[in-house]
């Protein structure tokens, strides 16, 4: 079987003048030569104006990244703000379903406290509110896909596996950053094995171990080839998200050109 990964671009790298409009955004993506573009939701895009963009340009709306979801988050000590957070993923959902998106981008929450909001908090207060947004999610035919770096949660390949097994459920998985988990023992590769077809899709970006920081592309430490032959390995086929310093038309040619680069998307594999 043939792997296919389809590229694409995050809404907030296409930089363009204030007020310009959704066609726009969608146009030069398409120059730029994405497959697709991963958009935020809900309210903050209108839903005529992304589908009349999208059939025009031929351009796919494949995710949409739950707007606010690091500030009105899953696991917040409130419970009107956990509500909050739920509607918020139901109303992606929604907004998901409506443009034609598979997935929604959850970000679980954020260990901000050890007492109020702490790690084992923030995976049960997650979990309560996302069992309640399931029968939306399968209603509508859009997957969960689960964020965890940065957040203080599942920064193990176990622990993180355990908690997105616990749904028993084929409408939540993960979405993975290829740049975030290299971070962690044994790199993005090992972590891509581990979870298997728990990988709903990918975000791409470039680690530098030194530092400590993501980067751009060939600009830090990835095993681009181990990344590579760890996806074989799990039969990944889908998306790859660029989640890099963004631009023009020039500059995300430039993005798509290396993405397709360091996943083998074509023969110019690094």
């Amino acid at each position: 079987m043939t792997q296919t990964i389809l590229t694409a671009v995050k809404w907030a790298m296409v930089r363009l003048p204030k007020g310009s409009s959704t066609d726009e955004l969608f146009r030069v993506a398409k120059a730029s030569g994405f497959d697709g573009i991963s958009l935020t939701g809900p309210g903050v895009y209108v839903v005529d104006e992304v589908k009349r963009a999208r059939d025009t340009h031929e351009l796919p709306v494949h995710n949409i990244n739950i707007a606010e979801h690091w500030e009105v988050r899953l696991s917040d000590p409130d419970p009107a703000v956990r509500e909050a957070a739920l509607r918020n993923t139901i109303g992606a959902i929604e907004f998901a379903h409506a443009v034609g998106a598979s997935t929604v981008l959850q970000v679980v929450g954020k260990a901000t406290d050890p007492e109020r909001e702490n790690a084992e908090q923030v995976g049960e207060r997650s979990r309560e509110q996302l069992l309640k947004a399931l029968p939306a999610a399968s209603r509508l035919g859009v997957r969960i896909a689960c964020e965890n770096v940065g957040n203080g949660h599942g920064e193990t390949l176990a622990a993180w596996k355990d908690y997105l097994t616990s749904f028993n459920s084929p409408w939540i998985g993960a979405f993975f950053d290829i740049g975030n988990h290299d971070r962690f023992d044994g790199g993005a590769a090992a972590w891509i094995r581990g979870l298997g077809d728990l990988v709903f899709k990918i975000d791409v970006k470039d680690h530098d171990h030194t530092s400590g920081k993501n980067c751009d592309l060939f600009q830090g430490n990835v095993d681009w080839p181990g990344v590579r032959a760890a996806l074989a390995e799990i039969q990944y086929h889908g998306w790859a998200t660029a989640e890099v310093r963004g631009g023009g038309v020039e500059e995300l040619t430039r993005v798509d050109r290396d993405m397709r680069k360091a996943l083998g998307i074509g023969t110019d594999a690094a």
